[in-house]
């Protein structure tokens, strides 16, 4: 297939200063928990993006001195030389396919704890740092900002030297010691850094004329900054200091790259903006500036692209999470494949993986952190190594992904479901409010196996144990899922909650499938995740008196990692929820559920009419053990019989997503001896 000419406007080479983009896609600055620590994987992720048509592909934010580190947070280093090999390695995996390489220096100041360095943080004024720590920064005194100063020149050089072609100076997200340095309530300077916006924007201009003397000959110098705080007039706004600032500095570095502030605003989740939220915000830029213009916003639709770039908004067509989701974006639109695409789904498991300080992972890209460990591309797959059958029961995120990429790699496959739609738990999750972007993971896998002559979907297919081994299938996969459960045992309850005769409990599964709760409702939430959450905004949205019970101290705790548990809370609140967070639901009776301090004991109870439980799921693997007790009694079995996703056990739709790739990949193949994929070792001094 050829290129839509409508879509030959982004293929178009830019330039950016003493340089120039290939095309119009440009992979932002994002993190991905590798970094300094994975260095290997960060540049093989990096580069595979560069393969897949990114015309532009940056770094994460890269420390540029001991003075400003996030360690546990694994981010890149440039400190010193020694620090040149490891990144100068994504630049030739990124230079092979053609593309720009950028990174983005970062000093994060009061940002950071310093807890591996032992250094005191610095800023523009002497506050508590951001982070939970009891640390408090110092005030930068003028030998400070000289050296500050330096600091940029030297690692801009240390950037040439690796090969980057584009340096960044970096004020946005409200985690750097520039971003710092703007702001009205952080900078209460009384010196010529401190006071007007003008002088408060000093500091950020001379370190754009310093990094471009040192290094603009050969490397383009980028600004990425937050044009608004989403603070109002707390904060910049972009239509006042926010804007004001781009019109100060408007053609001195080769590139904008402007955003919304903090990254929570900047990387919102689709439960609560659409594609192209930030465009109100940052589409005055282009106005006032000669420079080219990046922006983002999870643009997935080539057609909105085009728009952007048409309509004066941008030049460039910024990702960090659909480069993320599909690498290969650019490159689909190129060869005329739209339908091919992996739209990302905006849940921000990605996220996740930089505050748990591990690789990279993606509900929708189940190879992503993958790259180098386990050799996984995100487009090439192995072919089969037989020819050999295989049936999967089951179509849910594990099953529809495991017939899918056995059917890339060119195996007879039967999918068998019971009901009547595919897709299992993730259908099923994201007709909740908000969720309905997440059931892209399913759509894709379900055209993509509609497109495979050798996969077969059998709908309101429910097999017996008999009827598994009639298929005479070579190998079978039982990916039936999980079921939410109505005991209550879970992390705190860990013997289940009793409950008296009468009280009506329901599950999250009973109100997914529309059942109707009666009286006041008690949600008790012992997963953390988003479901009691949902749930509880589903149900005060229907009418429902609703109580959110939790042990721990706020709702959908591990939200948190996904940066919208403030916004979660908020709405429940909004919406008049009651929370009580900080108590255990310890019993229920008839009318009434007891509720129990987590710290002091003490009880007291509230009215329950129906008690939704959302605490832990149980594998529906019966299935599977019929199957494999009829093979103990005798019967003919396949050479391979395996439990995959949350029928081996229960876990997010990445992660089941993940299994069913990973059984794919494995199957047919030599079973690896010891750990089953590469790990980087620190070489010993």
């Amino acid at each position: 297939m050829t290129r839509d000419p409508r879509y030959d406007i982004l293929f178009e080479p830019v330039r950016i200063g003493p340089v120039t983009a290939p095309n119009r896609f440009y992979q932002v600055p994002h993190c991905n928990g590798m970094g300094h620590q994975y260095p290997s994987s960060m540049a093989e992720m990096r580069g595979i993006k560069a393969e897949g048509g990114w015309g532009v592909v940056n770094t994460e934010e890269a420390e540029i001195h001991h003075t400003s580190e996030l360690s546990g947070v694994i981010e890149a280093r440039l400190w010193d030389d020694s620090d040149i090999p490891a990144l100068a390695r994504m630049c030739e995996r990124v230079h092979v396919h053609g593309a720009l390489a950028g990174i983005e220096l970062a000093h994060l100041g009061m940002g950071a704890a310093n807890n591996y360095s032992r250094e005191v943080p610095i800023g523009p004024s002497a506050r508590p740092i951001d982070l939970l720590e009891p640390v408090q920064s110092r005030a930068m005194d003028k030998a400070d900002i000289k050296a500050f100063r330096k600091m940029h020149v030297d690692a801009a050089l240390r950037s040439k030297k690796a090969g980057f072609d584009i340096v960044y100076v970096y004020a946005g997200h409200d985690m750097t010691t520039l971003m710092h340095f703007l702001t009205r309530d952080r900078n209460d300077r009384m010196d010529e850094y401190g006071g007007s916006l003008e002088n408060r924007v000093r500091l950020m201009r001379e370190v754009l004329e310093d990094t471009k003397e040192a290094v603009g000959d050969s490397c383009a110098v980028a600004i990425r900054l937050a044009v608004d705080e989403m603070k109002g007039e707390g904060g910049l706004t972009s239509n006042a200091e926010g804007r004001e600032i781009v019109e100060m500095l408007a053609d001195l570095p080769d590139l904008w790259d402007v955003n919304v502030s903090g990254w929570e605003n900047d990387s919102a989740t689709s439960r609560f903006t659409d594609e192209g939220y930030q465009n109100e915000y940052i589409s005055f830029v282009k106005s006032v500036t000669t420079k080219p213009v990046v922006g983002v916003g999870r643009f997935t639709s080539p057609d909105t692209m085009v728009s952007l770039v048409k309509k004066g908004v941008l030049d460039f067509i910024g990702a960090a999470r659909p480069s993320i989701a599909d690498p290969f974006l650019p490159k689909k639109i190129e060869e005329g494949r739209i339908e091919d695409i992996r739209e990302c789904i905006g849940c921000n498991i990605c996220v996740t993986a930089d505050f748990l300080c591990v690789p990279l992972r993606c509900t929708q890209n189940p190879t992503m952190g993958e790259e180098w460990r386990r050799g996984w591309h995100p487009e090439k797959i192995a072919r089969k190594s037989s020819e050999e059958t295989v049936l999967v029961v089951g179509s849910g995120p594990a099953g529809i992904e495991a017939a899918h990429a056995l059917g890339k790699r060119g195996y007879e496959v039967t999918l068998a479901e019971a009901g009547s739609e595919v897709g299992g738990h993730a259908t099923r999750v994201s007709r909740l409010p908000g969720l309905a972007q997440w059931k892209r993971a399913v759509d894709y896998r379900d055209y993509q196996i509609s497109q495979m002559p050798n996969v077969s979907l059998y709908l309101e297919s429910r097999l017996s144990a008999r009827e598994v081994l009639e298929f005479e299938a070579d190998h079978v996969a039982i990916a039936t899922g999980s079921r939410w459960a109505a005991h209550g045992i879970g992390r705190t309850n860990r013997q289940g909650i009793p409950s008296a005769d009468g009280m009506r409990i329901m599950t999250p599964d009973d109100i997914m499938a529309g059942k109707t709760p009666e009286g006041p409702v008690v949600i008790f939430d012992d997963d953390y995740y988003f479901m009691a959450g949902i749930l509880a905004e589903k149900l005060r949205g229907n009418g429902h008196d609703v109580t959110y019970v939790t042990p721990l101290a706020d709702v959908s705790h591990w939200t948190h990692n996904t940066m919208e548990q403030e916004r979660i809370q908020t709405r429940l609140m909004e919406m008049g929820v009651t929370i009580k967070a900080l108590h255990n639901l310890a019993s229920l009776s008839a009318d009434y559920a007891r509720l129990e301090c987590v710290y002091t004991g003490k009880t007291h109870d509230i009215a329950c009419g129906t008690a939704v439980l959302v605490t832990m799921r149980e594998a529906d693997d019966a299935l599977y053990h019929e199957v494999a007790k009829l093979g103990e009694e005798g019967a003919a079995m396949p050479k391979t019989l395996m439990r995959i996703g949350d029928c081996l056990a229960s876990g997010t739709i990445a992660a089941s997503i993940y299994a069913g790739h990973r059984y794919a990949r494995e199957l047919g193949e030599p079973a690896p001896e010891g750990t089953p994929f590469r790990r980087e070792l620190p070489a010993l001094a």
